[in-house]
């Protein structure tokens, strides 16, 4: 049961709205006239002190209106928030945005994360398909130069990496293919933790075969996949639409904020706490964030998957107040539209 009684919802309900629309304190008078005119503004200032009370708003300076607190937002957000459904032309807007993109699975997530700030004026984020959860498809490798060898690693969803590996031996480039081809032979259908481990156990049973460049090779196949596994693409876009907004007016705290957008590490904490949950559209609150430099930004993200499988998260990231009711709904129907395209990326 709730510590709220229905009028308190109501309350706090009218507060979080205007907050979010006006980014000022929200005064007792505004939500009287406003969003409760049944109820007098000394009613309205009683209820208030008592949300301020039970932690669900605080009151930046005396004299001043309330504002949500981190309490406050989590209660409206799972409890009274009203999200708009997406009209049939805003669905056939977003369906559209991907006609004419093909085959490429990069550019299908870049134009996501141009979508997804462009519709709801915010950053938005796009984590590619992680290869540990990825398929193998194909892995080549060739010989640029001395000692340095380009891998080329493809995975099921579509996603090439590319990793340049130093290696202590040189390689021909007859070995490399023979070893390629060998490897795309036994590694289909596995991910890439189980590449790892097939590799190691495959070739320890078939070294008599590879006797002449299985020291040299095993090597580099290890950096080559160790090195794809550790990485992970973060794509970001339109982070300068914070600008927009005069609580990050302050040069020195955007500055922070745009620093952490640059360190995908920071991101990547982020959007694993969508990816650990699996399951629809997630909303996590600055405060509630592993990221220090980012605490006074939410996210609205969902997970996009192939088949049973989340390959990766599509995101947006503003100011506490973003317009959830508009945002939540458009990035859950645009996680829809793009699992449906990485069935088949290049139909």
């Amino acid at each position: 049961m709730s510590e709220l009684s229905s009028r308190d919802q109501r309350v706090l309900k009218a507060i979080v709205i205007d907050y979010i629309r006006s980014g000022e304190p929200v005064g007792s008078r505004t939500v009287s006239k406003k969003y409760m005119t049944n109820l007098s503004s000394a009613t309205i200032r009683n209820v208030m002190a008592d949300l301020e009370d039970l932690g669900y708003v605080y009151q930046p300076h005396t004299s001043a209106g309330r504002v949500p607190t981190e309490k406050g937002l989590r209660f409206y957000l799972e409890s009274l928030i009203e999200p708009k459904k997406l009209g049939k032309k805003e669905k056939e807007a977003i369906r559209k945005a991907y006609i004419d993109i093909k085959g490429s699975v990069e550019e299908i997530l870049k134009k996501t994360s141009h979508l997804l700030s462009s519709l709801c004026s915010q950053a938005a984020v796009v984590l590619w398909p992680r290869l540990s959860a990825s398929k193998f498809r194909h892995i080549e490798f060739i010989r640029l130069y001395a000692h340095h060898v380009l891998t080329i690693l493809v995975a099921e969803s579509g996603i090439v990496h590319h990793r340049l590996v130093v290696s202590d031996e040189d390689f021909s480039q007859d070995d490399l293919d023979k070893f390629s081809r060998y490897l795309n032979d036994i590694l289909k259908n596995l991910t890439l933790e189980e590449v790892k481990y097939k590799i190691l156990e495959e070739l320890k049973e078939e070294k008599a075969e590879f006797d002449r460049i299985y020291d040299r090779a095993i090597d580099i196949v290890k950096k080559a996949l160790q090195a794809q596994h550790e990485e992970t693409e973060v794509y970001i876009e339109g982070q300068s639409k914070l600008l927009d907004y005069p609580e990050f007016s302050d040069i020195d705290r955007l500055k922070t904020i745009l620093r952490a957008f640059e360190d995908k590490s920071r991101l990547l904490k982020l959007l694993d706490m969508t990816l650990e949950s699996g399951e629809g559209v997630q909303v996590i609150l600055g405060p509630e964030s592993r990221v220090q430099e980012l605490q006074e930004l939410s996210i609205v993200s969902s997970p996009y998957r192939k088949k049973d499988v989340v390959l990766g998260v599509i995101g947006v990231i503003g100011p506490l107040r973003m317009d959830y009711p508009k945002i939540i709904p458009i990035v859950d129907y645009t996680a829809r539209v793009l699992s449906e395209i990485m069935e088949n990326p290049d139909g």
